[in-house]
């Protein structure tokens, strides 16, 4: 059985949004295209990593190309909301093998922030900087537009789970990444790095301030014994109604506490050293023997 859930939602005048749910990582990965041009956008892409066996596949990249080919799509632009913490990015191995088919390297692009990340991480894992800079083609501005064949895409900065957080706006779609969940899980988790509860209060006030038929894509969803399939999006109107994390009634104040009191209890994410030292290299692996870096929790003693 495969891993990976395809769902493809169209609207007159919008673009056509592939929605590829990736079981193993609960990572929601969209392609967004222009009807009438057939140019398009990857948004946070996985690669299949086992971390028993150490091994990289790309299988769950593979569909994408596969579903990619069918439709005859143009990849302007390979885009990540951000480092994330709990799977491999696929943008380098999407970018060499869309090379091979469209003559031209499509970008790949993250907000601007990117580099205070990954200099905080290179010094943690001691990566160096040849490994890690200008490997992504595009720095992202706050409030950026840029076009891909008539669609225009807007870049928002949402910062909270990390601080290089972004989000991406086509008509009336926006792809909030790891900000906000379904209203079952409420929002993303603050406890990484360079994350903030208050931002990230703010970050999901700024998407609920759209308009209501807005439509809120998000990085993630998590299934349950009370929910069996993933759902990529809701509506401004259904976050405001049905959120508990995010009504009328949740004050900043509130939001904090509450995150705080989440976060406290949750484990580190089962990928999260190979995941950001691959993700802050845009998915390249490391140079030489291709080695990661594992932090040893040794409670103190010597030996």
């Amino acid at each position: 059985m495969s891993n990976t859930k395809i769902i493809t939602t169209t609207k007159l005048s919008e673009p056509e949004i592939h929605n590829i749910y990736d079981l193993a990582t609960g990572t929601w990965q969209y392609i967004v295209a222009d009807p009438s041009t057939l140019h398009a956008i990857i948004i946070d892409s996985v690669l299949d990593f086992d971390p028993t066996t150490r091994s990289i596949s790309t299988q769950t990249a593979d569909s994408l190309l596969t579903l990619i080919a069918v439709h005859n799509y143009t990849i302007d632009k390979i885009l990540e909301t951000h480092i994330h913490a709990d799977h491999l990015t696929a943008a380098s191995y999407l970018q060499n093998r869309l090379a091979e088919k469209q003559g031209f390297r499509s970008r790949i692009g993250i907000g601007k922030r990117i580099t205070q990340v990954q200099e905080l991480f290179a010094k943690r894992y001691g990566i160096a900087r040849a490994e890690w800079e200008g490997v992504f083609d595009d720095l992202f501005e706050d409030d950026q537009e840029f076009e891909v064949g008539e669609m225009v895409v807007k870049v928002l900065h949402l910062p909270g789970h990390t601080p290089d957080h972004v989000g991406y706006v086509v008509g009336d779609n926006v792809f909030c990444g790891d900000s906000v969940f379904h209203p079952s899980i409420g929002t993303a988790r603050c406890d990484f790095p360079g994350g903030d509860e208050s931002q990230l209060y703010h970050s999901a006030r700024k998407l609920l301030q759209m308009p209501e038929h807005m439509r809120i894509y998000t990085g993630h969803d998590y299934l349950s014994d009370e929910r069996d399939t993933p759902i990529p999006w809701l509506s401004v109107r259904d976050h405001k109604e049905q959120n508990p994390w995010l009504g009328p009634g949740v004050s900043q104040q509130d939001f904090v506490a509450k995150r705080q009191e989440r976060d406290n209890t949750l484990k580190e994410p089962r990928l999260l050293y190979e995941s950001l030292q691959v993700n802050m290299r845009a998915g390249r692996m490391p140079g030489g023997e291709r080695t990661l870096h594992l932090p040893i929790k040794a409670g103190g003693e010597e030996w």
